[in-house]
């Protein structure tokens, strides 16, 4: 039995979020993604002006007829949410912590998937394979997918980005839409990350605290590493350590992007202090604009 305090949260996102999809994802959704491609449908006779590359030789043969294959587009999408789950994500100074904001995003792609009529799974993951939701269709079906993304407890607390793209790959027999959710404190994930973009459509979403950004001036501060569990003292008063702290992340930042763009993957950066329903908006928007 589900608590009343945790059902009311969920319906919370479900309207919240509901509500997002309807006024800032209407209309773009089916242009941004496309399905497999073209589905076999049905074999009928030849008839003039059909490509002769259709020509179905076997059934042809069979009969002493002509006859072609038929063709329809494929508009159903598998979306999978790869969401990390890792100590580093619960860390927030504004509004929310990260995770909550990942599962407000997850509520949004989940919701969005249903609207088109297609099917919706989770992987949640740190260093290692925490919960595996199966992709379904249905509003029954994305509101456990919510609950897991608001409400799971995972056990790990580092994070293992090349370990869930390779489980996404035995779970999953054909291309799906995959958004991957994390701040990628992660090593080595490139490599798997471009394996995985060659099979599926692969969209990175990073999550971003202004203070992993930048420091504040409030003088001797205790750092600690959530994954790690190692801390350590800073004097924040001092500029030229807080310009150092910036500089090290800006880079940090910078060479993330470049690893994106080096494989061609999508991405994304959502911040904690600011709106991320504009951000989707906006991404979205270039991204179905590159696809005309």
């Amino acid at each position: 039995m589900i608590p009343k305090e945790i059902l009311k949260n969920i319906r919370r996102i479900q309207i919240t979020t509901s509500r997002m999809v309807t006024d800032v994802f209407a209309g773009q959704y089916h242009s941004i993604f496309k399905g497999r491609g073209m589905e076999f449908d049905e074999v009928r006779e030849y008839q003039p002006g059909d490509e002769i590359r259709s020509i179905d030789w076997n059934v042809t043969a069979r009969t002493g007829r002509p006859f072609v294959k038929k063709f329809v587009e494929e508009r159903e999408l598998t979306v999978m949410i790869l969401l990390d789950m890792s100590q580093s994500s619960y860390f927030g100074t504004v509004d929310k912590l990260k995770s909550q904001l990942a599962a407000e995003i997850c509520s949004v792609l989940a919701l969005s998937a249903i609207k088109n009529n297609d099917k919706v799974g989770l992987i949640a993951f740190t260093d290692k394979i925490e919960k595996f939701v199966p992709p379904h269709k249905g509003l029954r079906h994305v509101l456990r997918v919510i609950r897991e993304a608001l409400y799971f407890q995972p056990q790990g607390k580092k994070t293992d980005i090349p370990q869930a793209l390779e489980y996404l790959n035995r779970v999953t027999n054909h291309k799906t839409v995959t958004f991957i959710i994390s701040d990628f404190y992660a090593a080595h994930f490139k490599k798997p990350l471009a394996i995985c973009n060659k099979r599926h459509d692969t969209i990175a979403i990073t999550i971003t605290d202004p203070r992993e950004i930048n420091l504040p001036d409030i003088g001797i501060i205790k750092l600690d590493d959530p994954e790690t569990g190692k801390s350590f003292l800073l004097d924040s008063s001092d500029s030229g350590l807080r310009k150092k702290f910036n500089k090290n992340s800006m880079e940090k930042f910078s060479q993330r992007e470049k690893a994106f763009r080096s494989i061609n993957v999508d991405y994304l950066n959502i911040r904690t202090d600011e709106p991320y329903n504009r951000a989707l908006f906006n991404f979205f928007k270039l991204r179905s604009m590159r696809r005309r």
